[in-house]
């Protein structure tokens, strides 16, 4: 995904793009070469509409998102800027006598939704459109699946557009369009022109694009060159119905924005208002420069010019609208409530996960996978703690396609979160849920024998991976059920696309244990032989988890199912893995200091009086508990301002006290550390779960869902 945060390059071509759409409307260069007034109306200007378009995609349509929130807030203020928008240029459409046209409920239902009340306002609702199918096609399929969408829906327009005199030429395809425009005037709208473009921010945002500035700046010059070539082949042979849409207009946007995207400088802030402003009023400044002219050229006949020279007349109409942005800015922002910046994230106690551990965590097990072998995610139990939705869509997003969580839920939470990668249910599934399995497209583990005869008998066809029982006696058809195994494999329902088994022991290297794996890595290569014997194609293989990986790297299979190597932790600090990697912790446990006591000596503090203190104490009092998913017989410390702090007293089920006494300089807002990032720390997960007799797979799930999340 794309890092930078510098959008100067935007800014400043947001104030040139609304110009440009002045430009459209005023024809500035007509009066002086009616050619050159072609080029930079007809076909420069043209970048505008779709480089907002763009930019909208750019913020607003991400690949992953947890819900339809921003959506619903994007379509929440576009709606209102649209019907303030339609009362400003309520008079003009009375004095145009707009309301005494024939049909006018079916005319103003049509202009609402798709032409503008006014003629530059079909903006304001193709967004709307743009923003909606856009974002629900991403979501739903991939870039590439989305994208023959989109462009097939910017075909249609373009044949109803700049190419309308192509399909003008043909029986069928006329008769569609006469029947499209009774529906909206114009292919130019929110179904078939913005779509495309809010799909190419979105790209652009959620790719990354090796393009060099060198290679986007050639592009866009041979894009651009490629579209004026275009522009003027097809008006030579009287093609447009209207020419707002060009084939080579998508690449010119495309190499355009990511050139901006590298400009350096310092962001122009209120750039977005004063664009969007000069949008929406120039048309009223036209009007008003109009006026004027005709008002004073009777007592000062140079005013004419205001409306004879077009370059002068263009500029009064940038400098009205200009102005009128001015005024309308300084008192929105006088007049708006103030908004409490901080952020949601730090207000009581949060989690905080470093993305580029992570990203490290994946990059150093690459390094020691064996051939032709993938990483399965295990990210059930809200990706034990770390929360499944900001750590599941990272890792998709840097290559990783399988997945497996604990439960059908879970898997299609991550559905909706938009991975659309492979997802195994490790775990049990109601066969009354077959559809749901295949709506999702699921693979769900064969748990038995007459767990897989009952899925069958859904008569559903649903996607599996068959667990084999090894030894660890949990899930799984027994190794020594071979006949059953081989049935499972011919029922016609069942589609198996996997075959695994789970370790007991792989976390200790006595030789015991050591033994029992090798006995139970035997028994699931016997299953995999005697499929080969009866010509049943064997399907991927997996059985190593993380400690399966570490101390037994020889096996080979497609999968290893990873959990904790990912999250940086092992799951005791002691523990001794044949490999070694260099692994980060990707969480930490923060909250902050709420309320500062001085107590006497003597004084009892808590459920029991279970700490009683020994001298003047200091305690602060920290807003998290058990309820969140501290263990409540942690009695160790915590980390303020650099110095520890032990717990004081238990803990309780939302708050927590620490004697602060020997910390300088506490105050309350103080940010504290419960559990650190640093691997060495006896702050770190497996410290903390061994002095509480856990480990830390035990401790990290546990992470209450009411803790806020803060990805750094």
């Amino acid at each position: 995904m794309r890092k930078s945060k510098n959008y100067f390059g935007i800014d400043m071509f947001r104030l040139l793009a609304a110009f440009l759409v002045v430009t459209v409307h005023t024809s500035p260069l007509c009066s002086i070469n009616p050619a050159a007034d072609f080029v930079l109306t007809r076909i420069l200007a043209r970048l505008a509409v779709p480089f907002f378009f763009v930019t909208s995609g750019f913020f607003l349509v991400k690949r992953y998102a947890k819900d339809t929130v921003k959506l619903q807030m994007f379509i929440k203020k576009t709606i209102k800027i649209y019907g303030v928008s339609i009362l400003i240029y309520l008079p003009l459409n009375i004095y145009a006598h707009y309301f005494s046209k024939e049909l006018l409920l079916p005319r103003i239902i049509q202009d609402i939704v798709f032409n503008g009340t006014f003629y530059h306002l079909w903006y304001l609702p193709a967004s709307i459109f743009g923003a909606v199918i856009t974002w629900f096609l991403i979501k739903k399929l991939d870039y590439k699946k989305s994208f023959f969408i989109v462009a097939f829906l910017y075909v249609i327009g373009l044949l109803g557009d700049s190419y309308y005199g192509i399909a003008g030429q043909f029986n069928i395809s006329r008769e569609f369009y006469n029947l499209l425009f009774q529906i909206m005037y114009y292919t130019r709208n929110g179904l078939f022109f913005a779509p495309i473009f809010f799909w190419l921010g979105s790209f652009i945002a959620n790719k990354q694009i090796n393009f060099s500035v060198l290679e986007n700046s050639l592009g866009f010059c041979a894009s651009l060159l490629l579209m004026v070539t275009e522009a003027i082949t097809v008006h030579r042979f009287n093609l447009p119905r209207h020419d707002s849409m060009y084939i080579f207009l998508v690449p010119c946007i495309f190499f355009l924005f990511n050139i901006l995207l590298e400009l350096k400088g310092k962001r122009i802030t209120w750039a977005r208002d004063f664009s969007l402003v000069i949008y929406i009023i120039h048309p009223l400044m036209i009007v008003l420069v109009r006026l004027c002219a005709r008002i004073l050229m009777y007592k000062m006949p140079f005013a004419r010019l205001f409306v004879e020279n077009s370059i002068v007349h263009y500029l009064l109409v940038c400098a009205a609208s200009l102005v009128f942005s001015w005024l309308f800015v300084n008192i929105k922002n006088k007049y708006a409530k103030n908004v409490d910046p901080t952020p949601r994230q730090k207000c009581r106690a949060w989690i905080e996960l470093n993305l580029n551990n992570l990203t490290h965590n994946l990059n150093e097990v690459k390094k020691v996978l064996p051939n032709n072998c993938q990483v399965m995610a295990v990210v059930k139990a809200e990706a034990y703690g770390h929360r499944l939705f900001e750590f599941a869509t990272h890792l998709e997003a840097l290559g990783v396609n399988a997945f497996a969580v604990a439960a059908i839920d879970e898997a299609i939470l991550l559905r909706k979160c938009g991975i659309n990668s492979e997802i195994l249910i490790l775990g049990y599934t109601d066969v009354r849920r077959a559809a749901d399995l295949k709506k999702y497209d699921l693979l769900q583990t064969i748990i038995d024998f007459d767990y897989a005869k009952a899925l069958n008998e859904q008569n559903i066809p649903v996607k599996t991976h068959l667990k084999i029982d090894t030894g660890m006696h949990r899930l799984g058809v027994n190794f020594n059920d071979l006949p059953n195994i081989k049935d499972i494999f011919s029922f016609k329902n069942i589609k198996i696309l996997g075959i695994y088994s789970h370790f007991s022991c792989t976390e200790s290297l006595a030789p015991e244990d050591v033994e029992y794996t090798q006995l139970q890595l035997n028994r699931f290569h016997s299953v995999l032989d005697y499929l080969k014997e009866n010509n049943i194609p064997v399907p991927k293989t997996h059985i190593q988890s993380t400690y399966g990986l570490l101390n037994y790297p020889q096996i080979e299979c497609n999968y290893v199912r990873l959990g904790l190597a990912l999250y940086g932790v092992y799951a005791l600090p002691d523990d001794k893995t044949k490999l070694q990697l260099n692994l980060k912790p990707v969480l930490s446990l923060k909250s902050k200091v709420v309320l500062l006591r001085d107590i006497p000596q003597g004084e009892g503090v808590g459920y029991d009086r279970a700490f009683i203190t020994e001298r003047e104490t200091k305690l602060a009092t920290l807003p998290l508990g058990y309820a969140d998913g501290l263990p409540k017989n942690f009695s160790g410390c915590v980390l303020i301002n650099g110095f520890p702090a032990p717990i004081a007293g238990r803990i309780c089920m939302d708050q927590l006290s620490v004697d602060v006494t020997d910390v300088p300089n506490v105050a309350v807002g103080n940010e504290v550390e419960i559990i650190s990032l640093k691997p060495d720390s006896n702050l770190s997960a497996p410290q903390i779960a061994e002095q509480c007799g856990s480990i830390s797979n035990e401790l990290l799930s546990r992470l209450g869902m009411r803790l806020d999340i803060l990805t750094v």
